[in-house]
């Protein structure tokens, strides 16, 4: 078996004990690269490859915060190719030290872009590798039909065949692919399910104002070109802050998630706040990795009270 072909699908843990209410969390970090990317990092190379876009010598390139770095790192290293990481000053050294050990090439870029964020710099990177290196190729991810194609496949049905009866799905929204993959299998499968996207406070994606994110996973400083908003629900928001008291919540009773967990846990209990809803809602969250990797940052005391002096 391929380390690309192995993925536990069907781990599920009910928080109601932790926050307080039935919510089923979906755990998506138990495959070699740790977290959910892994499906869409395969989708995007193979169909690629069947384009006759990918060919054998290429080199792929792509910007990433940490996780669809690692997962494309695994899949350059399983199938052979050489695989270029354009990153940027948040992502987590263990991420770095990863890709570095599957084989992968590492940039790290530290100037802000006009937005004060990092990926519009990333992305330039990326773009000036490309244009001057024949045979580099771009997946960009952000762009990629098969960013979303992946969970469309897997992910929805996965779900979907689990939880027949179920009212609510909450994704978090990062590049989008997960958000957009789900949506659309239950747009059409089963009109019925409730989507409902978490993003962080200081993300642009859906029309908010940026601000300095510190947390790595979700929320962009550049709106992903896969995004359409038709599919979504509701969209909540969620500080920082709120997603680092989540996190340290979860792991004192054993759980150790990384902040794009924390986030979508927090965002799915103030919508269900909000919204009223009682408990016989069948409600599922994602959750893309584990903690692991996070480490030196949310679950470091050091790096807490420089970041959020006020947080749990």
């Amino acid at each position: 078996m391929s380390p690309l072909e192995f993925n536990v699908s069907d781990l599920y843990v009910d928080l109601r004990q932790i926050v307080g209410r039935r919510l089923l969390l979906k755990c998506e970090g138990f495959n070699f690269a740790g977290s959910i990317k892994l499906k869409a990092a395969t989708e995007m190379v193979d169909a690629m490859e069947r384009a006759g876009e990918l060919v054998p010598g290429a080199t792929i390139v792509e910007s990433s915060s940490g996780n669809m770095g690692i997962a494309l790192s695994m899949v350059a290293a399983s199938k052979g190719y050489r695989f270029i990481c354009v990153t940027d000053v948040r992502c987590t050294r263990a991420a770095r030290r990863m890709m570095e050990t599957l084989g992968s090439e590492v940039h790290v870029v530290s100037s802000p872009d006009s937005s004060g964020a990092f990926l519009g710099t990333r992305i330039a990177h990326v773009k000036s590798l490309c244009r001057t290196n024949p045979g580099f190729v771009w997946l960009n991810q952000y762009a990629n039909p098969g960013n979303w194609t992946g969970h469309y496949r897997s992910t929805g049905p996965e779900i979907d065949k689990a939880f027949p009866e179920l009212d609510v799905l909450f994704v978090g929204a990062g590049t989008t692919g997960t958000l957009m993959g789900c949506a659309r299998y239950f747009r059409e499968n089963r009109p019925s399910v409730r989507i409902v996207a978490i993003d962080s406070v200081g993300s642009v994606t859906f029309g908010t104002p940026s601000r300095t994110r510190l947390i790595p996973g979700l929320g962009t400083s550049v709106r992903p070109q896969i995004l359409d908003e038709s599919f979504v629900d509701d969209v909540v928001h969620v500080e920082e802050s709120d997603t680092v008291r989540m996190c340290h919540q979860l792991v004192r009773h054993g759980y150790l998630f990384g902040g794009s967990t924390g986030t979508v846990v927090s965002g799915a209990l103030q919508w269900l706040s909000s919204a009223e809803a009682g408990d016989d809602l069948t409600c599922v969250a994602i959750a893309p990795d584990l903690g692991s990797n996070y480490l030196d940052s949310l679950y470091h005391d050091e790096w807490l009270e420089n970041a959020f002096p006020v947080a749990d």
